[in-house]
């Protein structure tokens, strides 16, 4: 089985990834720790020294490389994985591959981030809780349609990282 979890950055996408991989006994994998493996650069230096359309390139490389060659895993996608390119038409059509989007409501996931913001390069600048706030919606609204594409749709608003993993695997139960 392969499972792809997607959604907005701070959804929980990595926590839940590695507690789901732990908990089937598959190999979780982080795309973004895996290019940064691959390339022996951070994702933010790759961004400095080589640009976005280079790790975008790097990132659907990486994300064909994995579905094609894995086998029984957890991958949690950066939030700008299934926007680009044909990432999200991959995932979709591959064999195999059941994809989630984990959802969140967006009252919790802008106070999520606002607490996260110094970790997150692309939100780090905002001092302006309002400020924020308009870029979260906005960019949100811009990758939903793609993240609508997944196979499910996982809310995990106001859900434990344990009741979201009970929901998570009576999902994949039932796919099965």
């Amino acid at each position: 089985m392969k499972v792809i979890l997607l959604g907005y950055m701070g959804v929980g996408k990595s926590t839940l990834g590695q507690i789901l991989a732990e908990s089937l006994k598959f190999n979780f994998i982080d795309l973004d720790s895996y290019i940064e493996n691959k390339e022996q650069l951070s994702i933010a230096k790759l961004f400095d020294r080589k640009g976005e359309i280079y790790f975008r390139k790097a990132e659907s490389l990486a994300l064909k490389e994995i579905i094609n060659t894995e086998k029984n895993f957890v991958l949690s996608l950066g939030g700008g994985t299934p926007v680009y390119g044909s990432n999200m038409k991959n995932i979709v059509e591959a064999p195999g591959v059941t994809s989630i989007y984990l959802k969140l409501n967006i009252h919790q996931l802008i106070d999520r981030l606002f607490q996260q913001k110094e970790s997150r390069p692309i939100i780090a600048h905002y001092t302006e809780k309002n400020e924020f706030e308009e870029f979260v919606r906005k960019h949100l609204f811009e990758r939903q349609q793609f993240y609508y594409m997944a196979d499910h749709i996982l809310d995990v608003t106001d859900r434990s990282a344990s009741d979201s993993l009970d929901d998570l695997i009576k999902l994949l139960n039932k796919n099965t």
